[in-house]
């Protein structure tokens, strides 16, 4: 499996999608001089989170901003998480991550599968279907180093579906989001703390960076948890460039000292 080196790409998100383009694609460059195999870009890295922008802002598969990134996918030889965007497919906006290998080639597409419709009482709301339409698959992909999960923001909350992506060989699971200033500082880091070490993998997530002025504030602080639940790594709330590695052997490992895969009760539950 070997050691994976990673880059979360914490950027700042603008209303210009071109000028938020070239930005991911210089944020990447820097990434890539510290030789990483895998980058992972923010949630909407090119649209504004706003239900009056996604379809706006949208393109179908292979549009502008999808060639954009397999382009420096296939420059850098990386790896890459094109975090998400606004897709269009037959009238319908999709919340899409697509990655690309190490030659620019498309290897999986993930539609957002729970679509985030909150109303915490003196806090945040937002109704992504108002808009948005889900996607239904589960999304994992191959690379020399083991296999990758792949969720989208809201999907992570769901158990079952991280069980899923570890049961059909997840070693890591990637997840671009977009928490806010309420669901932020309760849950982001237990989350994917509680994910890794529920099953005994790498979690990852890349948000956008906090920006107060914009109408949905990121709460930002990208992270990195290892299947022992702690916080390898965790960025701020500004622009950032989070760089770490990934030993997926330590899943294993992990895995023969405290056995909770193996120890399950099909019979029971």
């Amino acid at each position: 499996m070997g050691v994976m080196r990673a880059a979360m790409i914490q950027m700042k998100v603008v209303h210009d999608k071109q000028q938020n383009l070239i930005h991911a694609r210089e944020l990447l460059y820097q990434a890539a001089q510290d030789g990483i195999d895998l980058a992972v870009l923010p949630e909407m890295f090119c649209c504004p989170y706003s239900n009056r922008f996604f379809r706006a802002y949208g393109e179908e598969e292979g549009g502008v901003a999808w060639t954009a990134l397999s382009q420096t996918a296939r420059e850098l030889q990386i790896y890459l998480v094109g975090g998400s965007m606004p897709e269009l497919s037959d009238g319908k906006v999709y919340n899409t991550s697509y990655v690309f290998d190490r030659g620019g080639r498309q290897i999986a597409k993930h539609r957002k599968a729970h679509l985030f419709d909150i109303d915490v009482e003196g806090g945040q709301r937002f109704r992504e279907s108002e808009v948005l339409s889900p996607g239904s698959q589960i999304t994992v992909f191959d690379t020399e180093f083991g296999k990758i999960g792949l969720c989208i923001c809201f999907d992570f909350r769901f158990q079952e579906l991280a069980k899923t992506m570890a049961d059909r060989g997840a070693q890591l699971i990637v997840v671009p989001a977009a928490f806010n200033m309420t669901t932020g500082p309760a849950h982001w880091e237990l989350l994917f703390r509680q994910r890794a070490v529920d099953n005994q993998i790498f979690t990852l997530g890349t948000a956008p960076a906090r920006d107060e002025t914009e109408e949905y504030v990121s709460y930002a602080n990208s992270i990195l948890a290892d299947p022992w639940g702690t916080v390898v790594a965790r960025a701020g709330t500004g622009e950032e460039v989070l760089l770490a590695e990934i030993d997926f052997a330590q899943n294993e490992a992990i895995r023969r000292q405290l056995p909770i895969r193996s120890a399950r009760r099909g019979d029971l539950y």
